[in-house]
């Protein structure tokens, strides 16, 4: 296994910058930010993507030694407007990465509000059919995320329908793989290792992150949270400051014959606001999970 992160979390930087530093601290890999322009998260740019641009990315991956583990573009595929959109831009993602030898573009399934879950369903067969054979065609496997995104719904319902094992085991018959996270896991109340063992077959990416519960929340909010804008009974963190055990995820990976790149997704707001305070955060995620993955 190797060790990486998402470069989401550094939008101010741009991709030399972050790759040196990431080799830098012993970094093996980077999971790069592939949104569409003016759109900040756009550390490879798919949407302008040109023999140049290849050239460009392909030289940093070269001079660093790390390797590019997948194209992020974290978006909802059935988005009753946008979805359209969003389907032809992780082909974008799909073209830059085999262009660029990357074997993973990650998205979400995503949801329409608007329609019952049974309808969405149906709906992303329809919609990552084609999808699916395009990467498969260009020697590419789409990851998705098993984030709820509770904010893609008015009511704070999971907004990504790939969020449960359940729905892992849906999502594979139509040829999508999983970016197994953890920490949504947590929050969920589901033990990440005894959700792993028996997916470990379809696990393409792996992304870490830590999840947190806030004292007295939980008993005053509910599973499901506030009903108003308040934030919820939880937060994300980086690996080593929440709930997750790494010694047994790393482990259950391990056992499983998973050999790719676990990916740290720095999403936690004790460690952001600037470049230095986001690196720190790496930092402790890196001490955190490196002494458990012997190269």
């Amino acid at each position: 296994m190797k060790l990486g992160f998402l470069t989401t979390c550094l939008p101010e930087s741009d991709l030399t910058d972050i790759a040196r530093w990431a080799a830098g601290q012993g970094f093996e890999a980077l999971e790069v930010a592939g949104w569409p322009s003016p759109d900040d998260r756009n550390h490879i740019r798919v949407d302008r993507f040109d023999d140049a641009e290849r050239d460009r990315v392909g030289r940093i991956f070269a001079e660093t030694g790390l390797t590019l583990s997948s194209i992020a573009y974290y978006e909802n595929n059935l988005h009753h407007e946008q979805g359209a959109q969003v389907n032809a831009h992780v082909r974008r993602c799909v073209d830059a990465a085999a262009a660029l030898g990357c074997p993973t573009v990650g998205t979400f399934v995503g949801r329409d509000p608007g329609l019952p879950v049974a309808d969405n369903l149906k709906r992303a067969a329809d919609v990552f059919g084609p999808l699916v054979e395009y990467a498969t065609r260009h020697g590419v496997e789409i990851v998705i995320e098993n984030c709820v995104m509770k904010s893609w719904h008015p009511d704070g319902y999971p907004g990504n329908l790939a969020y449960s094992p359940e729905l892992w085991e849906w999502m594979y018959t139509l040829g999508l793989k999983l970016n197994y996270d953890p920490s949504h896991l947590v929050a969920l109340g589901i033990d990440p290792v005894a959700a792993l063992r028996p997916h470990l077959a379809n696990i393409a990416h792996v992304q870490a992150k830590d999840t947190e519960f806030l004292p007295g929340k939980l008993d005053r909010y509910g599973f499901h949270g506030p009903i108003s804008g308040e934030k919820g009974w939880y937060r994300f963190r980086v690996p080593g400051l929440g709930r997750v055990d790494w010694t047994r995820v790393i482990d259950a990976l391990y056992e499983g014959g998973y050999d790719g790149v676990v990916s740290v997704e720095h999403e936690d707001p004790v460690w952001s606001g600037s470049t230095a305070r986001v690196r720190t955060g790496l930092g402790i995620a890196y001490r955190t999970l490196r002494h458990l993955m012997p190269g």
